[in-house]
């Protein structure tokens, strides 16, 4: 474990205590069914992130009442039903170093819990009396749909372009913590320019994380990736090391990469040919820079907060984004 990451679990660790056991005590089940797959997609060592970044949004505003962990279980149970319904979509294997629930308790079942997720999170979100935290989270579901609808379109396209990539990222990834971020702000109700602060902050992390994740594909085992090294490629997703390398390759190198690509088969052998395709083009180092700026980006928006320990926990993320391995 890195120092830094240690350091910020370190900070949080009764923030996540206290997330898990909303989690659990929120979900209220009707079947042992939907606790199975429910169970199986939610506490199988995801990083709670997204509640996390609630919670801290949250306290940097000045909130300083008793349902902020409750409030947070919104944004875990949304993106556990996005998982759900992605990894049946992408025909995935493995999520987070277990098989996919559709292929233990079948499709049907697995959309259903997803659906039964995502209600949950809407009756949470009711929950806050808030309006706006309501209208946040339909704004979110209806960007992730519409982020995974571009991607489906697109799916095995070797012409999609850096900005159709960027449109993808922005509705699939960074929506979600943008409304994190903006939904901690509004129950602490904070002003505007604070709120705009973390909706930025939020926003700009979700798009440096998602690269970073990209980059992992290209990077990690499938020990450490919990899922199929060269998935993404295999579901016939190109991501932005692939996209600019392509773009920048010479004919040849580029038909030699794409003859890889569209094999959705290619042996160990293939991926590690092309991986030394995309740093010849230099297409980790592009989305590692990207993703650099994104996070600078990230940490000016906070600019506006005097300086505290939860601001300080908040740049620190940041920063960890760039640096995590899983």
């Amino acid at each position: 474990m890195s120092d830094l990451k240690h350091k910020i679990l370190e900070r949080v660790k009764s923030d996540l205590e206290e997330i898990e056991v909303a989690l659990e005590q929120n979900l209220n089940p009707y079947f042992d069914l939907v606790s199975q797959i429910a169970g199986h997609i939610l506490f199988s060592g995801g990083k709670r992130l997204r509640p996390l970044l609630m919670v801290l949004s949250a306290r940097i505003s000045g909130y300083d009442g008793s349902y902020d962990k409750v409030f947070s279980t919104i944004f875990e149970y949304l993106h556990a039903a996005t998982l759900l319904h992605d990894d049946l979509v992408d025909e995935a294997t493995l999520r987070r170093g277990k098989p996919v629930a559709n292929s233990i308790w079948g499709n049907p079942a697995a959309v259903l819990v997803g659906d039964f997720l995502l209600a949950r999170s809407l009756a949470v979100a009711a929950e806050t009396k808030l309006p706006e935290v309501i209208k946040v989270v339909s704004n979110i579901t209806e960007h992730m749909s519409q982020g995974e609808i571009h991607q489906l379109m697109r799916k095995g396209h070797l012409d999609l372009t850096e900005a159709e990539y960027m449109e993808i990222i922005e509705h699939k990834t960074a929506v979600l913590f943008q409304g994190t971020c903006c939904s901690g702000a509004l129950i602490a109700g904070v002003s505007p320019e604070k709120t705009k602060a973390l909706s930025d902050y939020g926003f700009n992390l979700g798009i440096a994380f998602q690269m970073v994740d990209d980059l992992l594909d290209y990077s990690s085992d499938t020990t450490v990736l919990g899922k199929e090294v060269g998935a993404d490629l295999k579901e016939g997703k190109l991501t932005l090391p692939v996209i600019y390398s392509l773009k920048s390759a010479s004919p040849r190198d580029r038909t030699l990469m794409e003859n890889i690509i569209k094999n959705t088969n290619f042996s160990v052998n293939d991926f590690e040919v092309l991986i030394k395709m995309i740093d010849k083009y230099d297409g980790r180092t592009y989305t590692q820079s990207l993703a650099t700026q994104y996070v600078r980006r990230a940490k000016e928006g906070l600019s506006v907060f005097n300086n505290s320990e939860t601001k300080e926990t908040l740049l620190m993320i940041a920063d960890y984004t760039l640096s995590r391995k899983f």
